[in-house]
């Protein structure tokens, strides 16, 4: 795994089954483009431009999946006006698969996260945050899996610890466990018991941290089985995924966009299952502006 080679120099291309992997975090409300005075960002974001891309995606790849890492909410008045309903639907639209739940969508309490709920047509994934004392019981999923030409794609979410980041209030009786015990359960019931051929997490943990505390880093170091960290929360813009070594030794790819829609990841994974051959070929995130 993990060997990244150009596909029509190993096998034919029939031998093959692609699968393209589309990636946000961060997006925070943030449903125009920044304007084009903006001193950082000038033109780029927004919804709109970003379901313009995806759409080019799917219309030049087969097995297309799209999934989001978290903080959807809050950062525009869009958030404060509607609650999160238009980012919901919006990303409905685009097709997206799941999403995990980040810290600001607890900022309207989980009574703001059931309201806008109806308006995902996609499933919530996130396995270290137990809500069955809450309103939000049966509301999440721990993992999901999918399947794509036969390839079978395991994906599970986990959240970074809500006490001192999130008032209380707001997610009440959630209760957080550690994401690596977390992600390590997962991961082997991906692989073990389920018998998935890519296992993908959806982080919002944290690229990195100084402090010692629970970061995608490290979470990748101490994993077996994962091979990609959709991540999220620090706002890293990373234009080339990082390529870690597992406790296993093999390869474990983290992935972020940022923040605000302003680029768009892309991975792509190649399987022939036949002879077990499994590798990713990494690609330079693209800026989401008026070129699109």
């Amino acid at each position: 795994m993990g060997i990244e080679f150009s596909p029509l120099k190993s096998f034919a291309a029939k031998n093959l089954v692609k699968i393209t992997i589309l990636h946000t975090n961060d997006t925070h409300s943030q449903i125009e483009p920044f304007p084009n005075n903006n001193p950082k960002y000038p033109g780029l974001g927004g919804f709109a431009r970003r379901a313009t891309m995806i759409k080019k995606i799917r219309s030049q790849e087969k097995n297309v999946m799209l999934f989001d890492s978290g903080d959807i909410f809050q950062g525009t008045p869009y958030f404060n006006i509607y609650g999160g309903e238009l980012e919901f639907k919006l990303m409905s639209e685009m097709g997206y698969d799941a999403a995990t739940i980040g810290n600001h969508e607890f900022d309207n309490g989980l009574e703001g996260i059931l309201k806008q709920l109806p308006h995902a047509k996609f499933p919530f994934l996130c396995a270290n945050y137990d809500f069955s004392n809450t309103i939000l019981k049966d509301k999440t999923q721990s993992y999901k899996i999918f399947e794509k030409d036969g390839v079978k794609i395991g994906v599970f979410g986990i959240g970074v610890e809500l006490d001192g980041l999130v008032n209380q209030k707001e997610y009440g009786n959630t209760k957080w466990s550690n994401p690596y015990e977390k992600a390590a359960e997962m991961a082997h019931l991906l692989k073990k018991e389920m018998k998935c051929d890519l296992i993908i997490c959806l982080s919002h943990l944290g690229y990195n941290s100084k402090e010692g505390k629970f970061c995608d880093s490290e979470l990748a170091k101490q994993s077996k089985y994962i091979d990609v960290i959709f991540g999220g929360h620090s706002h890293t813009f990373i234009d080339k995924p990082y390529k870690y070594l597992n406790s296993d030794k093999a390869d474990v790819y983290i992935c972020q966009v940022g923040f605000a829609g302003i680029k768009l990841g892309r991975i792509d994974f190649f399987f022939n299952k036949k002879i077990g051959l499994k590798f990713a070929e990494t690609y330079t995130t693209k800026k989401i502006n008026n070129q699109v």
